[in-house]
């Protein structure tokens, strides 16, 4: 499997805290890598330097160097608008715009982006929400606003919005958190299916979920309360499970701390 983003030496700050040290990683095309790691461990910092979400934050910046397809998303002259682009995002709780329409909010990162025909407009809706999973339940109703659907139906349609913009990743930032059992096996069985078009990065504080849905697992960890997060271990799924080369990584999959 190729490769699809490289971390090479990353180091993330909030002003004067160090967040995450020296993380390096490969990950892979088409295919889901879960981060998993006690709380304060980097993970959703690591994913939101990606598609350099994280210096949105005032104060928050990223040494080192992250490239999608050997493009260096933070090179001088790269605009981050572009990199959001084709780096997606889905947040832990649902974030439909509140004043828009199904269709309006599926269309929302084209608009931006430019005109769009009618014609052109219509495809793109039933795609992406073919894509999400979410036409039939939804393709009689598209005028009504997005929030008024269940969670489950929300997060679909975030992710409808996300894929719309046809980007090559999609990050998930504990996307089921907020949702219920039901709710959350319909987002494991979407990923299953977006991942043979999208590579895919999930943060997960469910052991469970990260077993069940990716291919890849990397484990965070800190050694104490202040210190920055870095990455313990990163390998295939099974084998982070069954078999960890760290005994942190076993300890925290365990129960033993975490």
């Amino acid at each position: 499997m190729s490769k699809r983003i490289t971390l090479d030496h990353v180091h993330a700050y909030y002003g004067a805290f160090h967040a995450i040290d020296d993380l390096s990683m490969v990950i892979e095309d088409r295919s889901i890598t879960a981060f998993i790691g006690p709380s304060g461990c980097g993970k959703s910092t690591a994913l939101r330097t990606i598609n350099r979400m994280h210096e949105v934050i005032p104060g928050a910046r990223v040494e080192g160097r992250i490239a999608l397809d050997d493009e260096d998303v933070y090179a001088p002259g790269v605009d981050p608008v572009d990199v959001r682009r084709q780096v997606g995002m889905v947040f832990q709780r649902p974030n439909p715009f509140p004043t828009m329409s199904i269709y309006e909010n599926v269309i929302a990162g084209l608009k931006l982006n430019g005109r769009l025909s009618r014609s052109a407009a219509d495809d793109v809706v039933e795609e992406s929400l073919q894509g999400a999973n979410l036409w039939n339940e939804v393709k009689d109703r598209l005028d009504r606003p997005g929030a008024g659907l269940s969670g489950g139906q929300q997060q679909r349609l975030c992710i409808a919005r996300a894929i719309a913009v046809k980007p090559q990743v999609l990050l998930m930032d504990e996307p089921c958190s907020a949702l219920d059992p039901i709710s959350t096996l319909a987002i494991e069985d979407l990923m299953e299916e977006l991942k043979k078009d999208y590579t895919i990065v999930i943060v997960t504080h469910n052991m469970q979920q990260a077993a069940r849905v990716s291919d890849r697992t990397a484990f965070f960890s800190i050694s104490k309360t202040g210190d920055p997060g870095r990455l313990v271990e990163l390998d295939d799924t099974p084998k982070i499970f069954s078999n960890p080369g760290e005994k942190r990584t076993e300890d925290y999959i365990t129960g033993r701390f975490g």
